[in-house]
């Protein structure tokens, strides 16, 4: 084992012994074993026609009259696949989902929008297929760009948005605080360097691109792709208030399409759809994007061969408000053979929560969630892309060409405010519930812990008492969370570093009419509608827009904040009320912090709220137990890239091809922008790439044969659909193997052709 510092003695000033600290880990690994988580530089002068009265960039009059107002827009994409084995994955916080290889590459999808008249006027918008947006991952991400030189000092704290699409089968081990930092051993350098470089690369991309454009949004209903999980709460809130809409989960996508001016191509849509990136399941062990990443996927593929889209086009499916949605879209159902589903009250069997799961589409094929997440994946894109092909037709042009934005830091550890009826709250330091470790229908938990938990005097003392060994919760604190049944009261924590943010990022973005929230929460149902609702009130009051305001939430962004529970879902105490750090007036606090700096977004606004108390930054102080790579080899009178089991020489399309390499460990080269497979179709004498890690149907297996020797193997499976072309194929594996010494050499393994027909 090892510390993961550059520091060792001002790291080693902080603790009293090893022994305590390796105690503290290992409580607490106890603890969560049982918990899911779940470049323009000149002003130029602005033209909107020529001469002849046609836009000045359409002399012809192709675009449709209605185009709206010019801003400078770019897109960019980049790899952030980090180590996909041996870490744990975040999202789940279950120790036992280790990495074992790669189903689909994730990646990083930026897109600018500035103005025109005045481009430092601009923000960046990032949409990471990660769990979440995270604190260390954004200072990483902006002090990168500081030194990119002067072309980038346009971009800092006040206008990026970093925000996760909230798959839970990535590699983890990159979160700036503790608590979820346990159940993946520490923090990994690797893991997080593949996120922000990645980042940072699809920024540049983007600003490179950056050209005058349009931008126009529309919206589609999407009636399949999403459940409520946690009903019981949502009904505590107001009937009143709960008969102003049709649905108990947002089922509208919204669209935000860019267009370049200079030739009418289409360079990028952004979308936002709330429903949980949990399609793969809890014992899933290959890196995916999960249903977002394949609606990113499909849509992009689809747009190779759109005549109206430009080369490099980028696809972003943000999150919403997804904090109660679930892919599992048949419901909670009870695996103990009774047939029954799930209570609605507490989502149990018997009164237990670990025999309580979500089923998606297709769950009755037991493939760990494969195909309910293409399924999911494929329900977004569908309604995504029948959108867009009718955007012509059907969207709403952006006008005003301004473009702001706001950011602050904000300790909400005792944020004191008024509510709209003039009673003054105050918010507390972070705590997380009973119910936490419930887990959800997405990924219970285990031994005793239900959901709708409020502390009732049956509660179990022992894990009362093993969590009051972490932090026991003062009075002034119990009375502050209440109702919430406290079990882990991380916002009192801060030795070795914080164990959960108590500094979050408060943010919003404005294009013209188009609002954008900055959520670093994943925030409920009627909670994303309330603020939304008081955004857009907000703007019409204050004159922001002269056209109707239009009010999105992406997140979780930023710093991961948990959930964001509706004051009465709080007093339910299920996993979101239980996993709302700040007590039950968190969501009113987030809409006065939000409202009352409205003004910044202004379109004659130049300044920026104040900074604010920074966040700790715990890259270069965070605890790993995480061993590296130590060497590998092949066995015995074999070589790296040697074919242990080769394809059969044909194939029906549809069938699964498997074929085993004499590996190496990928963790020794991540290969980013690059592949570890491939199949290849010949093609006279010549061979064409036809599929790469990036596509869903090609799925990588790593397996350690044995540690003491450092031999492994690798299996490539490739899932050929009825649809295949026929033809004569081979499988190619590119890997790296660490000596002894240290050094990393690179090697290839190609398999025997083999036909389909």
């Amino acid at each position: 084992m090892r510390l993961l510092s550059r520091d060792q003695k001002s790291f080693s000033t902080r603790w009293r012994s090893a022994a305590f600290l390796l105690t503290l880990v290992a409580i607490s690994s106890i603890l969560l074993l049982l918990v899911g988580y779940p470049g323009f530089v000149t002003t130029p002068r602005r033209m909107t026609s020529g001469h002849d009265g046609l836009p000045w960039d359409d002399p012809l009059g192709l675009r449709a009259a209605s185009a709206g107002d010019q801003y400078l827009l770019g897109v960019g994409k980049a790899d952030i696949t980090g180590p996909v084995v041996e870490l744990n994955f975040m999202g789940y916080a279950s120790l036992s989902q280790v990495g074992t290889g790669l189903r689909q590459r994730i990646y990083s999808r930026a897109f600018i929008v500035g103005d025109v008249s005045n481009p430092s006027d601009r923000f960046i918008y990032l949409v990471l297929e990660t769990q979440s947006g995270d604190t260390a991952i954004r200072y990483g991400i902006v002090e990168a760009l500081a030194g990119l030189g002067p072309d980038y000092a346009l971009y800092g704290q006040q206008n990026i948005a970093v925000t996760g699409t909230h798959q839970h089968s990535g590699p983890g081990a990159w979160i700036n605080y503790l608590l979820p930092q346990v159940t993946s051993l520490g923090f990994d350098k690797q893991s997080y360097q593949a996120i922000v470089d990645g980042a940072v690369l699809s920024i540049q991309r983007a600003h490179e691109s950056m050209a005058p454009g349009y931008l126009s949004y529309g919206t589609t209903n999407i009636t399949d792709a999403n459940l409520s999980r946690s009903l019981y709460a949502y009904l505590a809130n107001p009937a009143a208030e709960r008969a102003q809409y049709s649905t108990d989960v947002d089922t509208d996508l919204t669209m935000l399409r860019f267009q370049r001016a200079s030739d009418s191509k289409n360079i990028g849509v952004l979308t936002w759809f709330p429903v949980h990136g949990t399609s793969m399941l809890e014992n899933n062990t290959h890196v995916t994007g999960d249903n977002k990443g394949v609606a990113s996927y499909l849509f992009e593929r689809a747009m190779l061969d759109d005549a109206d889209a430009a080369d490099g086009f980028v696809a972003g499916f943000s999150q919403a408000n997804v904090g109660d949605t679930t892919p599992n879209v048949l419901g909670a159902w009870c695996d103990d053979g009774s047939g029954e589903m799930c209570t609605l009250e507490n989502s149990t069997c018997a009164g237990i929560s670990e025999t309580c799961h979500g089923r998606g589409p297709l769950f009755q094929k037991l493939d760990l969630g494969v195909s309910s997440c293409y399924e999911i994946g494929r329900r977004q894109y569908a309604g995504a892309k029948a959108l867009y092909d009718s955007f012509d037709a059907t969207s709403t042009p952006v006008t005003d060409p301004s473009v702001k934005s706001f950011h602050f830091f904000q300790d909400m550890s005792n944020f004191t405010f008024a509510l709209p009826n003039g009673t003054v709250v105050k918010t507390c330091p972070a705590a997380l519930g009973y119910s936490f470790a419930a887990g959800t229908t997405d990924g219970p938990g285990a031994f005793d812990f239900t959901q709708n938990d409020t502390g009732k005097p049956d509660a179990n003392p022992l894990w009362a008492a093993v969590s009051d060994l972490l932090k026991a919760p003062g009075e002034a604190q119990k009375a502050c969370q209440y109702p919430k049944p406290i079990l882990f009261d991380t916002g009192e924590i801060s030795q070795p570093y914080d164990w959960s943010p108590d500094i979050i990022d408060v943010q919003s973005l404005r294009i013209g009419q188009f609002f954008i929230i900055v959520s670093p929460s994943e925030a409920t149902t009627m909670s994303g509608r309330r603020w939304r609702a008081a955004v857009q009130a907000a703007a019409v009051n204050m004159s922001l827009t002269a056209a109707e305001p239009v009010v999105v939430l992406g997140g979780p962004a930023n710093t991961y904040a948990h959930y964001l529970a509706t004051e009465e879902e709080y007093g339910v105490q299920r996993y979101e009320g239980a996993s709302t750090l700040y007590g039950p007036h968190t969501l009113n606090a987030y809409i006065n912090l939000t409202i009352s700096n409205m003004a910044y977004l202004a379109s004659d606004a130049t300044t920026q709220p104040p900074t604010g108390p920074l966040p700790q930054n715990n890259v270069n102080t965070s605890l790993s137990f995480i061993t590296g790579v130590v060497y590998d080899n092949p066995p015995l009178l074999q070589s790296f890239g040697d074919v242990l089991q080769q394809p059969n020489s044909s194939y029906a399309p549809g069938a699964v091809i498997n074929t085993t390499f004499v590996g190496a460990n990928p963790r020794n080269n991540l290969r980013l922008e690059g592949t570890f497979t491939a199949v290849e179709r010949a093609s006279g004498a010549s061979w064409t790439q036809v599929r790469n890690d990036s596509d869903w149907d090609l799925v990588y297996t790593w397996n350690r044969t044995d540690t003491l020797l450092g031999t492994s193997q690798v299996v490539i499976s490739w899932e050929s659909d009825a649809t295949v072309d026929s033809g004569t194929y081979r499988i190619h594996y590119y890997g790296d193997a660490k000596a002894a010494s240290g050094a990393i050499s690179a090697f290839e393994g190609i398999s025997d052709s083999f036909s389909l027909s």
